[in-house]
């Protein structure tokens, strides 16, 4: 079925008048003026500011933004410039560098370069308490997260959606348009990773490949902060 929605704008809007909304939104703001949270408000939606409906290519799904300072900048798997680099997002540079044979740049794990080429880093709940992994793990963001999904997934622009870890994984089922290419892996985490099941995957170079397949430019994914 072909979603009627063809812009976040109006994604946004029509979200406006659900009940889940007004309730989500009450909590965030008591949460707000009341503790530490993550990211700043005016950069819980820079996924979608910097990925436009139409324009994407690849979705990486992430779970809840990074929850101590300076961390959380409203992208999945990405921290503001000058930031150490988390382990999980230095497993993803070393499997890029294996998969591609590029050198990955660790000083820098700002992805706003993967953003401005299509891909949605789109975490399910958009904020965190300081300190508090999985706090903001709110119905109204499991409402809004499979919302977000099924539009996606009614797209008729190919996708490729990168799951990674049972959270993501678990969220397939409303992945079902044969258009997209779903690729599924463990977690990029230390502890999941090095059990195996995350290294030589190979999601990058299938995803571009998929992506030249259909007449689409695919990813640069050396290129994340830079414009």
């Amino acid at each position: 079925m072909k979603s009627q929605i063809t812009s976040w704008e109006q994604f946004f809007k029509a979200e406006q008048s659900e009940q889940y909304t007004k309730e989500l939104q009450t909590f965030l703001d008591e949460e707000y003026a009341n503790n530490t949270i993550y990211p700043p408000r005016q950069m819980m939606f820079s996924a979608f500011k910097m990925t436009p409906l139409d324009c994407v290519k690849v979705v990486i799904l992430g779970q809840d933004p990074y929850h101590e300072p300076s961390q959380a900048m409203g992208l999945s798997f990405s921290v503001a410039k000058g930031i150490p680099l988390p382990m999980s997002l230095i497993n993803i540079y070393k499997e890029i560098e294996s998969d591609l044979r590029v050198k990955m740049d660790y000083s820098c794990g700002d992805l706003s370069g993967w953003a401005r080429q299509g891909v949605l880093l789109l975490n399910a709940f958009l904020s965190v308490r300081r300190g508090e992994p999985l706090s903001h793990r709110h119905p109204g963001y499991v409402q809004f997260f499979e919302h977000v999904l099924t539009i996606l997934n009614e797209l008729e622009q190919p996708i490729v959606f990168l799951l990674w870890g049972s959270f993501a994984r678990g969220y397939r089922r409303l992945l079902d348009n044969p258009r997209h290419l779903i690729l599924e892996s463990v977690h990029p985490s230390p502890l999941a990773a090095n059990r195996g099941g995350w290294f030589g995957k190979r999601h990058f170079s299938q995803t571009n490949e998929f992506l030249s397949r259909h007449h689409l430019e695919p990813i640069d994914w050396q290129n994340t902060s830079r414009t």
